[in-house]
């Protein structure tokens, strides 16, 4: 079924469900958000809703619109003062990750022998996830683009398939990890210190702020200053690039105005950025969920194991440099957590991994570093593929 009101009706309970699940049952554990993306894979691999792009250009409509908006609303409750303590640590570790992705996709291309396995495409194909898990999707499409892999049909359906697969399995173990690892884990130096005493009260703040008492008015008024914002800032970058040559993402001027304005008390007191926010990522979580299509590696055959396998090599060589840099300097599990996941899937699921693990102080940091990613992955994507040469 492509029909976009049945997707949108199917997204909808897999929410409702996810968060039953996570109220109700031992599956609270797991946590609503990544419950949502679990299901909803599950519901996309059983043929219910497409695992495509193509046959559900809803999809995309999510990704355009909705993602930006989740951002915007979770950003208008942000205290500044709470970035201070944990940005420079998350700066550091997400700079020492995107190293950590092109050594990972040099060492990986060796281990798999890409030229031989993979074909003529491979150069552009380790630009392509240096990018991507750099900063996630935008990157990937940059690259593809530039390098002619989007006109690949298999290759292009395979590294999508594997990248959305990969994508979300590691924002599953970017969820689980600071709860396996808080009591092992080095005594935080830097980020937040008191981050042990201060969980119980974050996380009653985030349930009280996911339960908030909302009028029509509120929800006219953000639904107003979220969409007017986005198109200014999108106006804004295409300004900037046609009449002074100056690339500077949409995401990046979004979240500039989202900060001004959650430092103005009379928006700080309309209730609903919270609730409005959540479920905006919940279904963009969903929609990307949805993408991780099996079928499409199981119909490549050897080539879509050596591409998942490759990409599977990446993460794992990424994540082994980010959390042990971040054991060496004793910053905290959570915030290497984030700053992994703004590596390899962008800000929102940075930002997804913050909500999920009750750190607020961390939302603001997850979608910076997620935005710098932008910048930094496209050119160290196209330095790694033009080193392959």
């Amino acid at each position: 079924m492509n029909d976009p009101v049945f997707i949108l009706f199917v997204l909808g309970i897999n929410v409702v469900a996810a968060e039953l699940l996570a109220r109700h049952t031992a599956a609270k554990h797991l946590g609503a958000t990544l419950l949502v993306m679990i299901i909803t894979a599950v519901v996309a691999n059983l043929g219910v809703i497409p695992t495509s792009t193509s046959e559900a250009p809803i999809y995309d409509g999510i990704l355009h619109y909705v993602t930006p908006l989740a951002i915007f609303w979770l950003l208008l409750r942000v205290n500044l003062r709470d970035v201070l303590k944990a940005g420079l640590p998350m700066i550091g570790l997400f700079l020492i990750g995107s190293v950590g992705t092109a050594v990972g996709v040099l060492a990986a291309m060796w281990l798999v022998d890409g030229s031989e396995s993979i074909g003529q495409s491979y150069r552009a194909i380790g630009g392509v996830f240096v990018g991507t898990y750099t900063g996630g999707g935008v990157n990937f499409n940059a690259l593809a683009l530039h390098y002619g892999v989007n006109k690949q049909v298999g290759i292009f359906g395979g590294i999508t398939a594997v990248d959305n697969i990969l994508t979300t399995v590691w924002m599953a173990a970017t969820i689980a990890l600071p709860k396996l690892l808080m009591r092992i884990w080095p005594t935080a130096r830097f980020g937040n210190a008191t981050v042990e005493a201060d969980h119980a009260q974050q996380a009653i703040d985030a349930s009280t702020d996911d339960s908030e008492t909302v009028h029509p008015m509120n929800l006219g008024f953000l639904l107003a200053i979220g969409a007017g914002s986005l198109w200014i800032s999108e106006l804004a970058a295409a300004w900037l690039k046609s009449s002074l040559d100056i690339s500077i993402p949409s995401i990046v001027i979004l979240t500039t105005i989202a900060l001004v304005f959650a430092q103005i008390p009379f928006i700080q007191r309309q209730n609903g950025s919270q609730v409005l926010g959540l479920f905006a990522m919940y279904i963009f979580l969903a929609a990307i969920a949805a993408l991780c299509d099996v079928a499409a590696l199981r119909e490549m055959g050897r080539l879509g194991v050596t591409l998942f396998v490759f990409a599977s090599l990446v993460i794992a060589i990424h994540a082994a440099i980010t959390f042990a840099a971040a054991a060496i300097f004793r910053i905290d599990v959570s915030v290497a957590a984030i700053a992994s996941q703004a590596n390899i899937g962008g800000a929102t699921t940075a930002l997804g991994v913050a909500k999920s693990l009750n750190r607020r102080d961390l939302v603001l940091p997850a979608v910076l570093v997620g935005s710098l990613g932008y910048a930094v992955g496209t050119y160290l994507g196209f330095f790694v593929a033009e080193f392959l040469r």
